[in-house]
């Protein structure tokens, strides 16, 4: 487990949250009035938005953009979130791996495509833009850029808008898997730990 013992950057527990902290998650999540109800019956805040309650601006301006990424996409989103599970596994990121498991399985990503990501391009699973985009992805984050072979493969699938969101996505999922890594964010309680 790459995860340190203890939190070092607690996540900030909702009671604590401010009016301004209040008024950027509802800016910017969906369910965020049921997060912040108090009730019995409200949804456990989840750690990454309580470790984004630390900076509120930086966390607004977070959320803006990723929900881009993630409500709006050109790409498919089962893609998406294979790039995603890819930079989690490389980067050991548990937190982000076990929200992004659950994500791809809600999308309909079985758990034999799950498996194989651990293994990379080469695993004999994947159709070629998934063997591309993940080829991608282990480029980026071993020489921080795509070489030409994998790019005109990506061409043949995506246009020049798919193309840019896709370099987004991994880069802006390698940042929030350091930020996990970093402040030791512990799984959420209904997440399972990578295995």
């Amino acid at each position: 487990m790459s995860l340190s013992a203890a939190a070092r950057l607690v996540p900030l527990p909702v009671r604590e949250w401010d009016e301004k902290t209040r008024a950027m998650l509802r800016g910017h999540v969906k369910s965020a009035d049921r997060y912040l109800s108090g009730a019995p019956d409200a949804p456990a805040m989840p750690g990454v938005l309580g470790v984004l309650a630390h900076h509120p601006e930086l966390a607004g301006a977070w959320l803006a953009y990723n929900g881009l990424l993630i409500e709006r996409p050109t790409v498919d989103p089962r893609e998406r979130e294979l790039v995603i599970l890819r930079v989690a596994w490389r980067s050991e990121s548990d937190y982000e791996w076990a929200q992004h498991v659950r994500i791809a399985t809600s999308l309909g990503v079985d758990a034999e495509q799950i498996e194989a990501v651990r293994y990379g391009p080469q695993a004999p699973v994947w159709s070629p833009v998934q063997r591309a985009l993940l080829a991608m992805t282990d480029q980026l984050l071993d020489r921080h850029r795509v070489d030409d072979a994998v790019w005109a493969q990506l061409e043949l699938h995506f246009d020049s808008r798919q193309l840019i969101e896709l370099l987004f996505v991994a880069g802006s999922y390698l940042c929030l898997a350091m930020v996990f890594n970093s402040v030791a964010l512990q799984p959420d309680p209904e997440q399972e730990e990578r295995s």
